[in-house]
């Protein structure tokens, strides 16, 4: 797995502190937001992904067609579950990676008042991370079927509750806007503009305002094409965006870059509007198989106040130990120096 991340050179003198916190680890440090889904795993042949009308190494969310499949891919054989969702794992496992103190990481999301809403909670708690969630009975918690076919991996999310999260009802409340206002760096996938963009908008301009560290991913290609305006009104706001060559391809023809140099594609993209010009945008695109998983690693080296070279050697250890592991999962402790 390659790693491409773009910024510019200053002089010491001027260099921007993009990556600095200066602050000591403590609880609430890092806040990640996004859907919480339960993973359901199996291996699954080409005809089943042909049935379903899937690419073998994509992301997407659920659709009507879809729902036979939720139902056909637990009856397989070794079918194992984990506690899932983009922005969840990235934060779990940036604990992992710091081990103590824990409840370093904050997590918002939605969930259902079930029997896997209560797996979630379960598993947040073994991962030592302070997740907050809002509970409803509306909606099932979400589940994300990955359908596994040789060295790819095709995930369908049924964002169900996942969809569900209020803003007023959740983010604003002052108890947990004082978690938000305690936190030195943000991590939000792009996956959450399809839930709530305005949460995502409240929490970058807080980060801005307070020369605090706002980080995004692209998370999946049809994030830039479908959801390409409140995308673009997050932008201004990111500090360090991340996101696999696929995405930043699809991004780069969205915004008219014309070119589908990776390295081009980052420099036009650090180069976008920024509110906060005290930090200097970076850009961090990954290439390699299941490249994003690079971005937990970067975290856990980010909120500990690492150069920039030393986050994205954090990430390559962070996806080098994962993908070697069904789910999201990991040893006991990180074996990284």
């Amino acid at each position: 797995m390659k790693i491409y991340c773009s910024w510019k050179n200053p002089s010491r003198e001027e260099k921007p502190d993009v990556i600095q916190v200066k602050t000591l680890l403590a609880e609430n440090i890092l806040f990640g937001m996004g859907n919480p889904l339960l993973d359901i795993s199996a291996v699954v042949d080409k005809d089943f992904l042909d049935k379903f009308g899937l690419k073998p190494n994509d992301q997407i969310l659920a659709e009507d067609k879809h729902k036979a499949l939720f139902a056909e891919i637990v009856q397989r054989n070794k079918v194992e579950y984990h506690a899932g969702g983009s922005t969840q794992n990235s934060v779990k496992i940036a604990q992992w990676m710091i081990q103590k103190p824990h409840k370093v990481a904050t997590f918002f999301g939605c969930i259902g008042t079930d029997g896997f809403g209560e797996i979630l909670k379960k598993k947040a708690e073994e991962a030592h991370v302070d997740a907050r969630y809002y509970e409803q009975n509306e909606e099932p918690t979400g589940t994300c079927a990955a359908c596994i076919t040789g060295d790819n991996r095709s995930l369908v999310a049924n964002l169900a509750a996942a969809n569900c999260y209020k803003k007023e009802k959740h983010l604003d409340l002052d108890s947990n806007w004082e978690l938000v206002e305690k936190a030195k760096v943000y991590y939000i996938a792009g996956f959450f503009l399809t839930v709530s963009p305005e949460s995502i908008l409240k929490v970058a301009k807080h980060a801005s305002d307070n020369n605090k560290i706002f980080c995004m991913n692209l998370s999946a290609p049809f994030i830039s094409q479908f959801f390409k305006e409140p995308l673009m009104k997050v932008m201004p706001y990111v500090d360090i965006l991340f996101g696999n060559e696929t995405e930043a391809a699809t991004f780069a023809k969205e915004q008219g870059f014309e070119t589908d140099d990776i390295a081009e594609i980052a420099r036009k993209t650090q180069n976008l509007p920024k509110e906060n010009t005290r930090r200097q945008r970076v850009v961090v695109f990954t290439q390699g198989k299941d490249d994003t998983v690079a971005t937990v690693g970067f975290l856990s080296a980010l909120i500990q106040d690492q150069p920039l070279e030393e986050c994205i050697r954090a990430g390559h250890y962070a996806a080098n130990v994962i993908i070697k592991r069904v789910g999201c999962t990991f040893p006991e402790k990180p074996n990284f120096h």
